[in-house]
């Protein structure tokens, strides 16, 4: 797969910088309606200093959050959308299925099932390796 989107230009669209920029690369997008993006889990990344030190693993709640940052992208790349921030509305669903640990790249895929309004509702899988590590449905909030 091919970058369409580097970390610059996901910078354009969504608001969230180092350290909790949590996505590194956008590899295919049908804006409003689906996204595939890409992180590289790398040791020195700021979360393994405490969760854990011994036995590294990248806490659930993050891997939600990157999920969050792809739809957002896919969202805010709408014209009528340009300008606004993405808010978590809510988890719905969510399966922790595998551990993410260092080495690991995640490809992170929201699906947008359902808008009204301001608000809508993204199917998400995160990805290591054709395994899935988590499933959910992720709200949102566009203002």
């Amino acid at each position: 797969m091919s970058i369409l989107m580097n970390q610059e230009q996901i910078k354009e669209i969504i608001p969230h910088r180092d350290p909790f920029l949590l996505i590194d690369e956008i590899v295919e997008m049908e804006p409003g309606k689906s996204i595939v993006a890409k992180k590289y889990i790398k040791a020195e990344d700021f979360w393994f200093k405490g969760h854990f030190p011994e036995k590294p693993v990248v806490p659930g709640v993050l891997l939600i959050e990157m999920l969050a940052q792809a739809g957002a992208v896919s969202m805010l790349s709408l014209d009528e959308h340009k300008g606004k921030i993405g808010f978590l509305g809510g988890v719905d669903k969510a399966k922790f299925r595998r551990m993410v640990v260092p080495g690991d790249v995640v490809t992170l895929e929201v699906e947008i099932i359902k808008v009204k309004g301001p608000v809508g509702v993204g199917k998400a899988v995160a990805h290591v390796d054709g395994e899935k590590a988590v499933t959910a449905e992720i709200s949102f909030v566009l203002k």
